[in-house]
């Protein structure tokens, strides 16, 4: 006899055909993860240029280094400029050759803090060279006869010291020069940007802090010699590096600067006539009166 199959009870029914009505659940939530960085803009092709911001660092440096350049082949305290601000930078990289830096800020007198102008330029960081090879022009508010007159004033001032000079932290731990040591501060400063313009690279940049100590020569000719022992701000190490330096001058003729700084062995020189941007023109020497 065949046995019959037992029927749900109709709690049991009513539920099945309730589950077949309604939708499937969602699946469980997964777990929260943060949110993805936004993705980094792409490197340009070799050989393209990108802006750069102006306040960037490398923007600064690029352009304290074409300063740096401008005021040591100037060769003069009336013609100090610093920099006041980046106001465009752009970088083009050259494929196993360097990057080059196009920039346009502008300038204040180092001794007035005035604004005196707008200057172009580009700083050209190559591999296998140094130091940066830089072109610049900038639009001068002094004109050469007054450039001219403020040296001469410079070097009156030095010529008629009856003794030679000897002076220690300049400026001192005020902040304040003596008006007297004036000139031998604006000519450190001229000295130094030389050496901040050779020891410049794509991420290290100077400025000159102190001259912790200078003594003057007395020559028989109409130049004047003074030796400084410096202190250079590099950045962004915050290192102080100690130079020391000869440097001869005379208004309007090339200034010659020798140096060594605390990590070096050897003086180096700059010769009049070095082309622009290279470092054509160095000779390696050593004097029997350093």
């Amino acid at each position: 006899m065949q046995r019959r199959r037992a029927s749900p009870p109709p709690a049991a029914l009513l539920l099945l055909c309730l589950g077949a009505l309604l939708p499937p659940l969602p699946p469980p939530a997964a777990a929260e993860q943060p949110p993805e960085p936004p993705a980094q803009p792409p490197e340009p092709p070799a050989g393209a240029a990108r802006e750069l911001p102006p306040g960037g660092r490398l923007a600064a440096a690029a352009a304290r280094a074409a300063l740096h350049y401008r005021n040591s082949r100037a060769g003069s305290p009336a013609a100090l400029r610093a920099l006041r601000q980046v106001r465009k930078a752009t970088l083009k990289s050259i494929p196993g050759v360097g990057h080059k830096y196009y920039l346009q800020f502008t300038t204040e007198d180092y001794r007035s803090r005035q604004n005196i102008g707008n200057c172009l330029a580009t700083v050209f960081y190559q591999k296998k060279k140094s130091p940066p090879a830089v072109t610049i022009s900038c639009v001068d508010t002094k004109d050469e006869k007054q450039i001219q007159e403020e040296d001469n004033k410079f070097y009156q001032k030095i010529k008629q010291q009856t003794k030679p000079i000897i002076a220690n932290d300049i400026p001192d731990s005020y902040g304040n020069i003596e008006p007297a040591l004036e000139p031998v501060w604006a000519l450190a400063v001229v000295g130094s940007s030389y050496i901040m313009w050779e020891k410049s690279t794509e991420n290290l940049s100077y400025s000159m802090a102190q001259v912790k100590s200078v003594k003057q020569w007395i020559r028989k000719d109409d130049s004047t010699e003074f030796d400084y022992t410096v202190l250079l701000h590099e950045m962004p190490t915050q290192e102080m590096i100690s130079c020391h330096m000869r440097v001869i001058w005379l208004p309007g003729h090339p200034l010659k600067v020798k140096y060594f700084c605390a990590s070096e062995n050897q003086w180096f020189e700059e010769a009049s006539g070095m082309e622009s941007g290279s470092a054509a023109g160095i000779l390696h020497e050593k004097e029997k009166n350093f």
